[in-house]
């Protein structure tokens, strides 16, 4: 098979809503007075808002509400996982028991939000404007969901934003730590564009990395920081496992098949046997990106069970009918290696799952003896991202923690420097998109509070 023909798998997302479809599905919106879905969406996106006035055909006013609450609506229409927070909590979810009338879904809130969304794109509507006069220069760090949507919200306001980015492209996780056939270049670039369309400046392979470089910006005509540079180091599944090649962390794995690596990758995988360590959604990202390079085997490694599995039950299905292997219960304890450092397997030992840890999830107990090893040419690591080393030298007064998190208030992001903000992972650790663009929301309402008092 051509590498073209590869590279085909990775070009485009499903096929969205169409327009009979979406008025369907709007019309099964209760219209709810109070509506429980809208106070289940983190970055306040308003679903009850918009699907209301979708269903009475006020498709511009629909993403009016959804863009103006939430700069990356679309993004998060496609990444979010709906089915554990607004859709969770749709009224239009009825146990049949004694409601023969009753449904036994709820409305799909996320693929209306898409639909809307490109709707709105294909007849030229751009509902974002700058609506304040605010005076006053930002610096974001991180071209990430909270750069953007504080750098957005900011904008609006009327704010001077410049969003320093390291990478060649904008967009952090969105751009190279998701598969391009869950959201693709596309997309995200006409994400990005809406964020730029308000005046924002994005400087790309501007990393902000020398000692003080963050604090220093405060000194060059900055009035105030926000630090998202998202977490872009991965964890090993062995501790100390040196340099071995055919060993890739998820973090290099998903963002080659964004950049200029794909012919190689495509080349490197091959024929060859794949095991991915993780049970996540980055995990499911990466074996189904692998299963598209036309592999010999992919392999899926995790420690607990199947249900126990962090990634949403879809990714998990979507996973299972590419043709990967689950192998559950089963923890890495050690690579092997040829004579020249060459990966040849992966040594696991069979688990069982024990009392409930601080997640309160059953934790995995290895079962002596159970030692086997899996064959494997190449392993990806996907079991969590973590600051990068050195990271923190970039702001050396603002308090970070033992993991290199940074210390910011929950309701505004301010950090134990004056002026200087933070959202989304390098607060968090790993979270969703659209937790990050909540962040970059309070951030950027208490950066124009602190500017307007004075600082």
């Amino acid at each position: 098979m051509s590498v073209e023909t590869v590279k085909d798998r990775f070009r485009c997302m499903p096929e969205g809503m169409t327009m009979d479809l979406a008025v369907v599905e709007a019309e099964r919106c209760l219209l709810c007075h109070d509506a429980p879905c809208s106070k289940a969406c983190p970055a306040d996106t308003k679903p009850g808002e918009f699907i209301r006035k979708f269903q009475f055909r006020n498709y511009t006013g629909a993403m009016r509400t959804i863009k103006t609450n939430n700069i990356l609506g679309g993004a998060c229409g496609v990444l979010c996982p709906t089915e554990r927070l607004c859709e969770k909590e749709c009224s239009a979810v009825m146990k049949s028991e004694g409601r023969p009338g009753g449904s036994d879904r709820p409305v799909r809130i996320g693929d209306l939000q898409r639909f809307i969304v490109e709707y709105g794109r294909s007849v030229g509507f751009q509902p974002l404007e700058v609506e304040g006069d605010a005076a006053g220069k930002i610096a974001v760090v991180g071209s990430g969901p909270s750069g953007l949507s504080c750098a957005g919200e900011l904008a609006k306001m009327g704010y001077e934003v410049t969003i320093f980015e390291a990478l060649p492209e904008p967009g952090g996780v969105l751009r190279y730590g998701v598969v391009p056939f869950r959201c693709d270049s596309d997309f995200v670039a006409k994400e990005i564009e809406d964020v730029k369309s308000l005046g924002v400046t994005i400087r790309c392979n501007t990393p902000v990395k020398n000692s003080g470089a963050a604090e220093k910006l405060l000194t060059e005509g900055f009035d105030a920081v926000f630090l998202g540079p998202g977490l872009w180091d991965s964890f090993s599944v062995v501790d100390n496992a040196g340099d071995i090649e055919g060993r890739w962390s998820s973090v290099d794995f998903l963002a080659a098949i964004r950049d200029s690596r794909l012919d190689d990758l495509i080349k490197t995988f091959k024929g060859k046997k794949v095991a991915v360590v993780g049970g996540g959604s980055v995990a499911m990202d990466s074996v189904e990106g692998a299963i598209r390079l036309d592999p010999e085997s992919v392999n899926l490694v995790y420690r607990r069970s199947y249900t126990q599995m962090p990634a949403e039950e879809e990714e998990r299905i979507a996973a299972l009918r590419c043709g990967v292997n689950f192998h559950i219960l089963n923890q890495p304890v050690e690579y092997v290696t040829d004579a020249s450092g060459k990966l040849t397997g992966l040594k696991l030992v069979r688990t069982v799952l024990g009392a409930p840890d601080a997640s309160g999830r059953r934790r995995p107990v290895e079962v002596e003896g159970s030692e086997w090893i899996m064959s494997a040419d190449i392993v990806i690591e996907a079991v969590g991202n973590k600051a990068p080393s050195g990271l923190a030298s970039a702001y050396p007064s603002v308090k970070t923690d033992d993991k290199g998190l940074v210390g910011a208030d929950e309701e505004t992001g301010a950090t134990s420097v004056p002026g200087i903000f933070a959202g989304g992972d390098i607060v968090r650790g790993p979270a969703l998109v659209v937790e990050a663009v909540a962040d970059g929301k309070k951030a950027a309402k208490a950066i124009d509070a602190y500017i307007r008092r004075g600082k």
